[in-house]
């Protein structure tokens, strides 16, 4: 009986994710098409649909110390990634605009892929002059005063551990711009959206808010210091709220 059940839950959410997603899409994708100020306007529909999606599904998102988010300010938010839950939790958390790194494979997904195009900055890995171009789109968002949300990981953490080894994109951009990072970490993500598995449960996910990390002290020889302070912080708040 539990099988069914869940069974049907899933069903229920996976309608619920496609079907607001497919009703507010012109309101997502239309205004990219207009310059990167009037992507607030997705940024609305896209909070909406987050909010929407929590309520429906009965997965709670519960934010802790956003209070620490500094208004007016655009900063570089890190965090762990665990699951496709994330980013609803992630998106309610953030104070106005900001434009997710994305990997291109991302944009593969039925209509996911489509918001992915129109949100994000889309960046193929394994291609040098695709990465150098969304790095310099990325820092001529920031000086529009737009945040940017980078998974420093660089893909759903797959393995027992913590957290997977970051890459240096993200502090390296911070360095570069003299943007402040500002930690974010998922907790509760994966066990209700279980890695490889057709499975969905409903339950609480919380998102925690960190202290700003100033980078005004760092340069590009100490990239490495800025990322492993970093990974630290996120761990010790992981491990402090799970």
């Amino acid at each position: 009986m539990k099988s069914i059940l869940l069974k049907i839950y899933t069903g229920w959410v996976l309608f619920v994710f496609t079907f607001f997603m497919i009703l507010f899409l012109p309101g997502i994708v239309l205004p990219a098409f207009f310059g990167p100020r009037a992507v607030s306007v997705t940024y609305f529909f896209m909070k909406l649909w987050s909010w929407l999606f929590s309520k429906l599904t009965f997965i709670r998102y519960q934010i802790i110390n956003r209070e620490k988010i500094e208004k007016g300010k655009a900063f570089i938010y890190v965090s762990n990634h665990t699951s496709f839950l994330d980013l609803p939790g992630i998106a309610m958390t953030i104070r106005g605009q900001f434009r997710p790194l994305a990997k291109k494979e991302l944009l593969k997904i039925p209509v996911f892929g489509w918001v992915t195009r129109a949100t994000c900055v889309v960046v193929d890995r394994d291609n040098g002059p695709s990465r150098k171009k969304s790095i310099d789109y990325l820092k001529r968002i920031l000086s529009y005063g737009i945040n940017i949300l980078i998974f420093p990981e660089g893909t759903q953490n797959r393995t027992p551990e913590i957290m997977q080894p970051f890459k240096e994109g993200a502090f390296r951009i911070a360095i570069d711009a003299n943007q402040t990072i500002q930690p974010l970490v998922v907790i509760g993500a994966g066990k209700l959206m279980p890695p490889k598995k057709a499975k969905v449960y409903p339950g609480t996910i919380k998102i925690v808010v960190g202290d700003a990390i100033d980078v005004s002290g760092y340069t590009q020889e100490s990239i490495g210091e800025l990322k492993d302070n970093t990974f630290a912080v996120l761990k010790k708040m992981i491990e402090q709220n799970s």
